[in-house]
């Protein structure tokens, strides 16, 4: 079971997480919604698509784009539509 943890808190826990690129994305049901808040910020994989990015918030500290997704990403990369994965500082175990 992956489990990515901030600030001692639980933001997404799965079975089913798919690999890429070293990343552990974490299925949309995975996540514990209370925790993010979109972000205007977008990214462009060459081979994935555009990605959006949410501030993760954990009692009252935000750790701003700490989690990105795919939502129309390219057919290469369909496996991880929706899915999502974590940088600064979250940890992600596996």
């Amino acid at each position: 079971m992956a489990k990515a943890i901030w600030e001692g808190a639980v933001l997404a826990e799965s079975k089913q997480c798919v690999e890429v690129e070293g990343n552990q994305y974490f299925p949309p049901e995975a996540i514990k919604r209370e925790y993010f808040q979109p972000s205007a910020s977008h990214t462009v994989c060459p081979w994935k698509g555009t990605a959006s990015y949410c501030d993760v918030e954990v009692n009252g500290k935000v750790n701003h784009d700490a989690a990105w997704y795919y939502p129309e990403p390219k057919p290469a990369a369909n496996q991880i539509r929706g899915y999502f994965a974590f940088w600064k500082g979250v940890q992600v175990e596996k």
